[in-house]
């Protein structure tokens, strides 16, 4: 279920950018609903926008999206950014010596990745380094095991 939530939370953001009721998330979570998804996930989605879906992050698996969501993309930024391309080069303190430049991924809430560490209970150099790992094992997957 985690894994669905990860993938699929922003599925239809391309096709309704506008944040707000007429838009993401919320006509994502429309979508599901129409689709019979279960409630529990469709919760797990409006949980990455809680400050704009009002969506309690009183479950771990809400806690986890909300906590990902904006590390991920500052993750991939740095890898992206690296001669080679690839997440395997990224390491906890390359993270973190981005993360103090704020005109890096400027588009990144940082402040919403530390309240998310906070509510998972771990401290921000052990959540990047959780999450960086996670993404270093399915590196092809995402396209971002490097250039040869």
């Amino acid at each position: 279920k985690w894994g669905v939530i990860g993938l699929i939370h922003d599925f239809e953001y391309e096709q309704y950018p506008d944040l707000g009721p007429e838009g993401h998330p919320f006509k994502g979570a429309e979508i599901l609903r129409g689709k019979g998804w279960p409630e529990e996930l469709v919760l797990g989605v409006l949980a990455h926008a809680p400050d704009l879906t009002d969506t309690p992050l009183d479950t771990p698996m809400r806690k986890a999206i909300y906590a990902v969501d904006e590390l991920t993309g500052l993750i991939v930024a740095v890898a992206l950014v690296r001669p080679s391309k690839s997440l395997l080069d990224v390491k906890v303190r390359s993270v973190k010596k981005k993360w103090k430049d704020k005109g890096f991924a400027a588009g990144v809430n940082r402040e919403d990745v530390e309240e998310g560490a906070e509510l998972l209970g771990v401290e921000l150099s052990e959540h990047i380094g959780v999450v960086l790992s996670a993404m270093q094992g399915i590196a092809d997957e995402l396209g971002l095991a490097g250039s040869s």
